[in-house]
């Protein structure tokens, strides 16, 4: 039934054709739209849209930025690369709510004290964007998303009558905010998008560029003032609930902090069995350093391979280093690479570093790091005490 409404809307958007740039009527109507987290990942931060509503005119228009064409040629390598166009659409607002309230999704609407100049030209700003010809545009999640669009907008249309501040609660890194939003809710996806980004998503976002998140958006409206009738004034004038999401009692406890850890102590067990029985087996290892040297390289895709222009400079090659595949399959009973010892120091290092420096991935990094010393240690020292004899045989 999700999926239905989904491809319903999608089709809507799709083949909505915009009305001709019109004057508004004195009755009209300008309203931010902040639309709470979904269920799927692309929603898990909210949407924000401007919503143009004109009894007199008869207009009805809600505009989003950051939407795409499924049906886009080369769709997931453009998706994965970051050269996938979104771009901006209009609908009716209802058809939209009966969709964000099919998802228990919260939708607060904030009328904006605009001036009937101001609320033309922002009219008029938004129907140039939706030109076919200006449509589409790069799309960056931390500097020009479906909030920084709007925000934008409303700036260009307000000029120097409005004080915007700015997102000023708060003090966070762009991964810092991702963390706000996604670390209890989705902690796995929180981890993947930790283990993606790189230094950039560590800087510390300026009030503005917090802005990037809807209901960071919407509190920014709320602190913002508009300067009318040589007066300044709220530039939010009223706020509406048009739906409250119902809470959902859904707890995740195999969180990436659990199964690490559990791992780390499995392994650990693993580890300590196969000393006392001398079992030398490194079977577990080829699997463990095989999925290590993979993410390794999945990294420095997501680096060299794309657009997001996030995800350079992503210091976790340090432990998923990508040589361990296909290094690892040059281990045996009869070879012993030089490099062990340099690996086992490196994870040390590493480890110290981790726990004094927690922001990054939270805690999860401290169990995967344990686990792979643990390993390189067992790796390094049971080769070591191999006979030569048997080395040469």
């Amino acid at each position: 039934m999700r999926l239905l409404l989904l491809l319903s809307f999608t089709l809507f958007v799709n083949y909505w054709v915009s009305a001709q740039a019109l004057t508004l009527s004195p009755e009209a109507r300008v309203s931010l739209i902040t639309v709470g987290p979904g269920e799927e990942l692309y929603s898990s931060f909210g949407h924000s849209a401007l919503w143009i509503y004109d009894p007199g005119t008869g207009l009805d228009n809600a505009y989003s930025y950051g939407t795409f064409n499924f049906n886009a040629d080369n769709f997931y390598v453009k998706f994965l690369r970051g050269t996938l166009p979104y771009q901006i659409s209009v609908a009716p607002l209802q058809p939209q709510l009966f969709y964000w309230r099919s998802e228990n999704r919260s939708v607060i609407e904030q009328v904006l004290n605009l001036t009937p100049d101001q609320k033309q030209r922002l009219y008029q700003f938004l129907e140039t964007n939706f030109l076919p010809q200006n449509r589409e545009y790069q799309y960056k999640f931390f500097y020009d998303n479906c909030s920084t669009r709007l925000k934008d907008a409303v700036v260009q249309a307000c000029g120097d009558s409005l004080q915007f501040p700015g997102y000023v609660r708060d003090t966070l890194s762009f991964r810092q905010w991702i963390d706000r939003y996604a670390y209890e809710q989705k902690p796995w996806a929180d981890f993947g998008m930790d283990l993606a980004i790189g230094a950039p998503s560590d800087e510390v976002a300026t009030p503005e560029q917090a802005t990037f998140l809807p209901y960071n958006l919407m509190a920014s409206f709320d602190d913002s003032r508009l300067l009318k009738g040589g007066q300044l004034q709220p530039l939010v004038t009223v706020t509406n609930a048009l739906f409250t999401a119902v809470p959902m009692q859904e707890e995740v406890w195999l969180t990436p902090t659990v199964f690490f850890w559990a791992m780390a102590v499995l392994v650990l067990a693993y580890t300590l069995w196969q000393i006392q029985t001398n079992k030398l087996n490194f079977a577990f290892d080829k699997v463990l350093f095989t999925i290590v040297g993979l993410t390794g390289w999945f990294i420095v895709l997501l680096w060299f391979g794309t657009n997001h222009g996030v995800t350079t400079w992503n210091y976790d090659l340090l432990w998923a280093f990508p040589l361990w595949f296909p290094l690892i399959y040059s281990i045996s009973i009869t070879n012993k690479p030089a490099w062990f010892q340099f690996a086992l120091i490196g994870y040390a290092v590493l480890l110290l570093f981790a726990t004094g420096n927690l922001l990054k991935h939270n805690y999860v990094v401290i169990p995967i790091l344990l686990t792979l010393i643990i390993r390189v240690y067992y790796l390094n020292n049971s080769l070591s005490k191999i006979p030569v004899n048997e080395k040469k045989a």
